[in-house]
């Protein structure tokens, strides 16, 4: 099926939106936001035309505009760590774009746009340090106690928020694991479905040719009856004719 005019311009703007989400982009930059805002409106026009393409470039479709959104609403996360954990749970599209791209370009965009949070934080964690350090020379011989004490209250709630993040990173496999477990047995139940169909379609072949069988001797003893009744009918018929021509009338 060729292509449509609308499946053409969907496919433009979607990858002039990956493009821009590429670039590094400012707090004022707006066009991304309303690009992909555009997109979802023309993938639903899409999914309602009647020149539609197949299901399954429809879904890898969907998977790159959900990944745009998630993208934006990533970051606009205030810290880097919730950017970072974010990005974790993106899953960018499977094929490329365009004929042009070698690597789909979501999963170029995924990766940038990890690597960027993780500067992030790796800048956040520098400064934090050296903030620290010059926080530690200004204090006083007789303050040292109290500022150990902090370090400890801090390094306590530092240990508290790496378990959280654990739990939420076991949670998160966790999640994957049961989605994953899910996926396999929606699969499985397809094929026994399958399957199921396959053996019924054999049955029903197995049964249409038993019963044309059937037919078929049903017609030939019909057949061998209306001999047996022809003969029984000659029979007594000749038999009636010898009883009359042996054994006359009386007068």
């Amino acid at each position: 099926m060729a292509t449509s005019r609308l499946e053409i311009n969907f496919i433009r703007l979607l990858s002039r939106c990956e493009s821009l989400a590429s670039e590094k982009r400012n707090e004022t930059e707006w066009r991304l936001e309303k690009y992909v805002g555009a997109l979802e409106e023309m993938l639903v026009a899409l999914k309602k035309s009647p020149s539609k393409p197949a299901p399954e470039i429809l879904t890898d479709y969907n998977r790159k505009v959900d990944f745009l959104k998630g993208l934006l609403e990533a970051d606009k996360l205030p810290s880097p760590a919730e950017k970072s954990l974010a990005n974790q749970f993106l899953a960018p599209g499977r094929t490329p774009t365009i004929s042009s791209e070698r690597t789909p370009a979501s999963k170029t965009v995924h990766i940038q746009s990890k690597a960027r949070c993780a500067g992030e934080m790796r800048k956040e964690l520098m400064s934090s340090l050296d903030t620290d350090l010059r926080q530690r020379k200004s204090i006083p011989v007789d303050e040292r106690q109290s500022a150990t004490e902090l370090d400890a209250i801090l390094q306590h709630h530092h240990n508290l928020q790496e378990k959280l993040a654990d739990d939420m990173l076991n949670l998160a496999r966790n999640l994957k694991n049961n989605t994953l477990a899910a996926q396999n047995i929606i699969k499985q139940d397809n094929q026994t479905l399958t399957q199921s169909m396959r053996q019924a379609d054999m049955n029903f072949e197995k049964l249409k040719t038993e019963s044309e069988r059937l037919e078929q001797h049903a017609k030939k003893s019909v057949n061998w009856f209306l001999w047996l009744m022809l003969i029984v009918v000659s029979f007594t018929f000749i038999s009636m004719i010898l009883f009359i021509r042996l054994f006359p009338r009386l007068r």
